[in-house]
């Protein structure tokens, strides 16, 4: 809306307004602009016409008016210097004239704009997860800034404190436990307790604008008090490292002269404490390169523990911790040189002394030859000897094994492989035997010995079987062949399949089987029950027992060479008969 103030004295009413008859002008002013690519609106202040608007005509006249007032706080009368100190007033030193010239109005969030009362405070709060610590002491910083009775709460950063840190409370008017009142900066002061949202802030310090803002309005500040410091933070922190001689003993010496060098104890785990516990032999090893210490387990087959190599891993053992860090729960971390006062080292291992290593209780017997040279050589005054230790005897310990007779499945070597293993792997065999004997075949007649108590027809029927027993030098076993006859009542044919045969009247475990030494003319060999009686052989056999006269006794060699012989000179007799005979039939010429 725009109109002129003065209308040559006439009312503002219909008919006695005149148009301007110069102007030129009636377009409505550009209220919008662009800055940096963005549009921006800003505030018309001249209408139609380019004309000034009413609001800002009165806004001029009141600025007007008001020029010659003195600006009032909003906190009661401050004092003249104090406001000359905070809106860098100029004072000349002449006196004042008459009628002063107007000053400016300056509102009061210029004036106190970044003035901030800063106050040191703590709270404490309750720990129920730690048994180091039953209360924490946090300390915070509280700002008041003064344009806008605002405040905040923020709380240092303590390194490896664990605690969430930073702002508290962020920029706001704090509330009192009155509803609807505020903390003003006139309700603060040293050595009180602010209460904010639960938790109460024990005011302790301030800063030096905050002094000298709070003594200028009047208000008597208490003592400031120091700031408590936390014990857990306070007993964490280290002590400043102080100078100290070194030690005589080298690192580097026991590593280059100490490698590879290790000390065996042999020892017995009491672990009969423990539900369904025993006594356990282990294997102690102690590195001399880096003094760590190893524990293995002992097992032995069939002891139905799982086969788990080690019991300890190689590390150095605590022997007496430093005070304040023997309730340290080791379980969770390795004890470090700060933590621990003295290790175990070879002077605490001693054959026949029952030591303690993380608990547990393990009672030296015996050592190894090198550990006892170590020892005469570097601690003469350790007697190292071993003791005798009462052995337990396993629940199948001694006892013998029994291999069950033989129940005439397969060979004996088949049959006792199944007993000596679950998955039974076939015998072995001689190769080189098998090569070197291929093929040769000792062959032997032979005939069936029939029991005492038979029959006289079964005594007829066995006296007319004949059978050719078949030696294979390559493997050692013996075939049986029945010849087939008409009419005997007896199929002929494979009377026993090649397989070893042994002895009778011999262990399973160790049985003595046939040999070519034991198969001399008129000898009875025992097969599996049946009786068999040898009654010749063949030239082949007489010709590999006299090219081996070491493993072929003198009487097994004569009986075979008589039977030969006696069997040569009835064939030449038949052959003479029979070259006779034809004679004497022949017609003469």
């Amino acid at each position: 809306m725009s109109r002129k103030l003065d209308n040559n004295g006439l009312p503002f009413l219909p008919g006695f307004s005149f148009q301007d008859v110069t102007k030129t002008a009636f377009h409505r002013p550009q209220t919008l602009s662009y800055s940096k690519g963005l549009a921006l609106a800003r505030p018309p202040r001249l209408g139609i016409g380019l004309e000034p608007l009413l609001t800002e005509q009165m806004m001029h006249e009141e600025l007007s008016g008001m020029a010659g007032d003195m600006p009032d706080f909003t906190y009661g009368s401050f004092d003249t210097k104090y406001i000359k100190d905070l809106v860098n007033l100029s004072y000349h030193a002449a006196p004042a004239p008459t009628h002063p010239d107007p000053q400016p109005f300056i509102p009061a969030y210029v004036t106190l704009d970044k003035k901030v009362l800063c106050f040191k405070a703590y709270f404490e709060e309750e720990m129920i997860n730690s048994r180091d610590e039953k209360r924490c002491v946090r300390h915070v910083v509280i700002y008041y800034y003064l344009e806008d009775d605002s405040m905040s709460i923020s709380e240092p950063w303590v390194p490896n404190s664990g605690i969430l840190q930073g702002q508290r409370i962020k920029r706001q008017c704090l509330p009192k436990r009155e509803p609807g009142k505020y903390y003003h900066w006139k309700d603060l002061n040293l050595g009180i307790d602010l209460e904010v949202y639960g938790v109460k802030y024990h005011i302790a310090q301030c800063d030096a604008f905050t002094k000298d803002f709070m003594q200028r309005q009047g208000i008597i500040l208490n003592a400031p008090e120091e700031m408590p410091v936390d014990s857990y933070l306070q007993g964490r922190e280290k002590p400043p490292p102080t100078c100290t001689t070194r030690s005589e003993f080298d690192s580097r010496y026991q590593f280059l002269h100490m490698d590879r060098k290790v000390l065996r104890f042999f020892a017995l785990w009491d672990d009969s404490e423990s539900e369904l516990g025993e006594t356990l032999p282990v294997t102690i090893h102690y590195f001399l390169v880096n003094d760590t210490v190893e524990i293995r387990e002992d097992h032995k087959p069939n002891s139905g523990r799982f086969p788990f190599p080690v019991l300890m891993q190689r590390l150095r053992i605590p022997k007496k911790m430093k005070p304040g860090h023997d309730q340290f729960p080791s379980c969770v971390m390795e004890d470090s040189v700060e933590e621990v006062e003295e290790f175990f080292s070879p002077k605490d291992f001693q054959v026949g002394k029952m030591m303690i290593i993380l608990g547990r209780r393990f009672l030296l017997y015996d050592c190894d030859d090198f550990t006892k040279d170590y020892y005469h050589a570097n601690h003469p005054e350790i007697n190292i000897k071993s003791i005798e230790v009462p052995r337990k005897m396993g629940k199948f310990e001694g006892m013998k094994k029994e291999i069950p007779p033989y129940n005439g499945f397969g060979s004996l070597e088949d049959s006792l492989q199944s007993c000596l293993s679950l998955l039974p792997a076939p015998p072995r065999k001689n190769v080189l035997k098998m090569l070197e004997n291929e093929h040769k075949v000792l062959r032997y007649s032979a005939r069936l010995v029939t029991p005492k108590d038979a029959s006289e027809s079964q005594r007829r029927k066995d006296a007319d079987r004949l059978f050719i027993l078949s030696y294979y030098l390559s493997n050692d076993t013996i075939c049986i062949y029945e010849n087939p006859k008409n009419n005997s009542g007896f199929r002929g044919g494979v009377f026993l399949k090649r397989t070893r045969v042994p002895k009778p009247d011999t262990s399973v475990d160790n049985p003595d089987f046939y040999s070519p030494s034991d198969f001399s003319i008129g000898s009875i060999l025992d097969v599996f029950g049946h009786r068999f009686v040898l009654t010749d052989a063949d030239l082949y056999v007489l010709n590999y027992m006299e090219n081996n006269p070491g493993q072929i006794p003198l009487e097994t060699l004569e009986t075979i060479r008589q039977k030969l012989r006696s069997g040569t000179n009835q064939t030449a007799e038949q052959n003479g008969k029979t070259n006779q005979t034809a004679g004497q039939n022949e017609p003469p010429s």
